[in-house]
């Protein structure tokens, strides 16, 4: 059992890479096209790219005889049926769109690495905001917002007391990311988690393409242009990495796997400073060091949210 843990958290190091490096490709899509049109592009192919997983799952579990409730139209057990499935796929979709598209714009402002950090502050907002649903927060929850806290100032807030553009919208963005969680919190109970994220992908994708139509210019060249950008949003942080977390979550320890994940922080700004030549000053260096001890320390054992929830799509 030990072995199989270990092998999971591999494979979700791994996971929390794809993701990390997915900054760096966000960063780079904006040289070609405008946020709307990358992220209407990517939140489709990577919906679509779930597609032929859960069609797998399906047929699997028709040959394992397992039954869905009378029309739902699902093999795999799902207490919602499918207009549950449709109704929570349209209701994250709308609130991923939101969130997915602030960080997508915060990326003409700040650099790869200093949204990846900021944006993992949703690991500390999640215990914190799960007092307004009546839950228990531990105390090294409220120990690790401090620090992460502490972290953001130095990260983003200038010796002159004045915080950019562009923190501020990834910052916003990290709030809907917190709320999304939460959402999922619920919601993943009553539907197959799966095929929800792929019609939360497949909403949020269409409704920014619709964005992106109405408010930006897209052509087949600038498309063209952002190919590998694209495809790495699109098939590989999402379709692939997701995939990844899917299986590996079944073996890994929630906690250690929710740490582990949590590098994509690092991997965010490591490949910022490898591809892209970013540098981060020593002050924002040190307010990395403590967003990311926030991080750890808020996921230390206790009583936590699902990781599987923790985890949840925002890429």
């Amino acid at each position: 059992m030990e072995t199989r843990s270990l092998a999971s958290e591999m494979i979700l190091l791994v996971t929390a890479a794809l993701w990390g490096f997915a900054f760096v490709a966000q960063r780079v899509g904006m040289d070609f096209m405008g946020p709307l049109t990358y992220n209407g592009i990517r939140f489709l192919m990577g919906g679509a790219s779930l597609l032929p997983l859960i069609y797998l799952r399906r047929k699997l579990d028709r040959g394992r005889g397992l039954r869905a409730p009378e029309g739902s139209g699902a093999a795999r057990p799902a207490p919602g049926g499918a207009r549950t499935l449709a109704v929570s796929s349209l209701a994250g979709g709308l609130i991923i769109t939101v969130a997915a598209n602030l960080q997508q714009w915060s990326m003409k402002f700040i650099t790869a690495g200093k949204a990846g950090f900021i944006t993992g502050l949703y690991v500390v907002l999640v215990p914190i905001a799960g007092m307004l649903l009546k839950r228990k927060t531990p105390v090294l929850a409220w120990a690790g917002c401090a620090a992460a806290a502490g972290g953001l100032y130095f990260l983003s807030v200038t010796e002159e007391f004045t915080i950019a553009r562009g923190d501020l919208i990834v910052l916003a963005s990290t709030f809907f990311w917190t709320c999304h969680i939460l959402f999922l919190d619920t919601f993943s109970k009553r539907v197959d988690p799966v095929e929800l994220s792929a019609g939360q992908f497949l909403v949020c994708g269409a409704l920014t393409s619709a964005g992106a139509l109405a408010f930006e210019a897209p052509s087949w060249e600038s498309v063209r242009a952002a190919a590998v950008p694209l495809l790495y949003g699109g098939l590989v942080s999402i379709g692939i990495a997701y995939t990844l977390q899917a299986v590996a979550q079944r073996k890994a320890h929630p906690t250690r796997a929710a740490i582990v994940m949590s590098l994509e922080t690092v991997f965010a700004a490591a490949g910022g400073a490898l591809l892209l030549s970013e540098r981060l000053s020593p002050r924002e260096l040190l307010g990395c060091a403590l967003m990311f001890a926030g991080m750890l320390i808020a996921q230390a054992p206790g009583p936590k949210p699902k990781a599987a929830a923790e985890s949840a799509i925002r890429r």
